[in-house]
């Protein structure tokens, strides 16, 4: 069976979730083999993702979009502003989120008379990194514009991460390969959503780009 006609079979597929959102990837291109096997690739995982109640991500960079679904539904959309990949060729499978971001939980007042929430999205954080099995570091950052010393700092942690990475090869330690390493930049409201939305142990899925591809 072709590329083409296995995206088909799977963009067909009878899960009602599928059936309720008909175009999962609105910009693949039927004419770019690779873009097809990706697109075929990303399908199976999701599918069997979709047949559990549990809600999962699927970054799609290719689209530049990060997706909260459940049951195949989008129940919300992120939009990348940025993104950069490191060891992306060995980003394939679905992974499970094994750390969040710590959340400061506010003090609730037992004298005051209004109620008062324990958290909110406004306690969510808009820059942090999430761990990943098998091995994937997602570095969540905010956008300079709104956030510019949580920026600095962010990028300043992946600076690093570079160079350790960088030395360890230089040093001659070729032989154990680095871990994938994706950091998307969110505006601040949407990293937000996104924290509030993380549950341990959440499936996620990357769809990669097409090599030409790049925000």
């Amino acid at each position: 069976m072709s590329r083409c006609a296995t995206v088909l079979l799977l963009l067909s597929f009878t899960t009602p979730g599928f059936a309720a959102e008909p175009e999962p990837f609105p910009n693949l291109r039927f004419d770019d083999p690779v873009s097809l096997q990706e697109a075929a690739r990303v399908l199976e995982e999701e599918v069997k993702l979709a047949a559990k109640p549990q809600t999962y991500l699927v970054i799609d960079l290719a689209a530049a979009s990060v997706l909260i679904k459940g049951r195949g539904v989008v129940l919300h959309r992120l939009p990348i502003e940025r993104w950069s990949f490191a060891a992306g060729e060995d980003a394939t499978g679905v992974f499970r989120i094994v750390e969040r971001p710590p959340v400061v939980r506010r003090k609730i007042n037992p004298t005051a008379t209004v109620e008062q929430e324990p958290i909110s999205l406004a306690d969510m954080p808009v820059a942090y990194d999430l761990s990943c099995t098998p091995a994937l570091t997602l570095a969540v950052v905010p956008s300079v514009a709104q956030h510019p010393l949580q920026w600095a700092w962010s990028s300043r942690r992946i600076w690093w991460r570079s160079f350790i990475e960088w030395s360890r090869s230089f040093f001659g330690d070729r032989d154990r390969p680095s871990p994938p390493h994706l950091q998307l930049t969110l505006s601040a409201e949407d990293a937000r959503s996104l924290a509030w939305s993380l549950v341990d142990g959440m499936a996620l899925v990357i769809r990669r780009p097409a090599a030409s591809s790049h925000p």
